[in-house]
């Protein structure tokens, strides 16, 4: 219960924020902006996320040996299963990546193969967007060259460093770790000593082939690139004639920062004063870049809430199945 009151707490201050950051930009020129995207232009987007999905959903399926591996399909939907929770239940980042897991169980993958490749991927994913916050501070830095002046990326760099040093502990724990987290277990969770062996032994099995890791974090580096593209559209769209790169700058730190605010349900509050306090560095108004923001947001709820409807029923119609067989 403390939990949920503080999450929920959490989610009731970042829905101030973003009321107070409409408010304070002005609702007839955020929602101007909204509104000149038109219902053909948010079909565009609706069917570039869906695209997204297939990037990674082939990077989390590509970690995953044979024959524990089922077909793209499975995590295909079990990557837009994780995402819907994420983005439109009140559940930080990690409550999304236990319901990814569920998706993938409920589709036939075994729960050891699901819960290690889920953390393979979440790590070749952080190195992936370590990749991409790299490109966007260098191409912040060539933009600006040519702008009014370059702003201090001390401060980013230094974030880098640290996600960078995060990234490789999480790694090495899973690379090499299996003894310690095997004794903490025996130690404090001895029911769930099993299961962790399972888990360990997928992981390693995931970590020993040579191309999966590489493959992985290949297309992950793709898909943020997608992503930053997918927003250039949505500048676009909404009228803002701004350079491919130069969006892909801002949306680079943006998802940085959403990532250290990870706890943050729905990162609600955070995104949009990210692209409020970055867009102006390269020309775009605050009220653009908030409309850019709730426009993603509308787009991943359109996504999320079919996604999460047709998941509830596959959970139904396991519980059905399952109470038949214990009468």
């Amino acid at each position: 219960m403390r939990m949920r009151t503080r999450v929920a707490i959490v989610g009731v201050v970042g829905l101030l924020v973003v009321g107070y950051l409409i408010w304070h930009v002005g609702f007839a020129a955020v929602f101007s902006a909204i509104f000149a995207i038109g219902w053909l232009g948010f079909a565009l987007l609706y069917v570039l996320g869906l695209g997204l999905f297939a990037l990674l959903g082939s990077a989390w399926w590509v970690l995953v040996p044979p024959p524990a591996a089922q077909g793209w399909r499975t995590f295909f939907w079990a990557r837009m299963v994780r995402d819907s929770a994420a983005e439109t239940l009140p559940f930080s980042q990690i409550g999304g990546f236990v319901v990814g897991v569920r998706a993938a169980i409920l589709e036939g993958i075994a729960p050891a193969a699901a819960a290690a490749s889920m953390m393979a991927d979440i790590t070749t994913e952080m190195v992936a967007q370590l990749v991409y916050v790299c490109l966007g501070i260098a191409l912040l830095g060539a933009t600006m060259k040519t702008a009014a002046g370059m702003p201090s990326t001390g401060w980013l760099i230094t974030g880098v460093s640290l996600a960078a040093l995060a990234a490789a502990s999480f790694y090495a724990i899973q690379r090499y770790g299996g003894g310690m987290i095997r004794f903490f277990t025996a130690r404090f969770l001895p029911q769930a000593l099993e299961h962790t062996d399972a888990i360990t032994s997928e992981l390693q099995a995931i970590y020993r082939a040579t191309v999966r890791i590489p493959a992985s974090l290949l297309l992950h580096v793709v898909g943020w690139i997608a992503s930053g593209a997918s927003t250039w559209v949505a500048f676009r769209l909404v009228g803002a004639h701004i350079a491919l790169n130069s969006v892909i700058a801002i949306d680079s730190l943006v998802y940085a920062i959403r990532s250290v605010a990870f706890a943050v349900p729905n990162a609600l509050g955070v995104q949009e004063a990210a692209y409020a306090v970055f867009a102006p560095l390269l020309g775009v108004g605050p009220e653009i870049a908030i409309a850019i923001s709730l426009l993603k947001r509308g787009r991943d709820v359109a996504i999320g809430i079919p996604v999460l409807l047709l998941w509830q029923t596959v959970e139904g119609k396991h519980a059905l199945a399952a109470a038949r067989s214990a009468n």
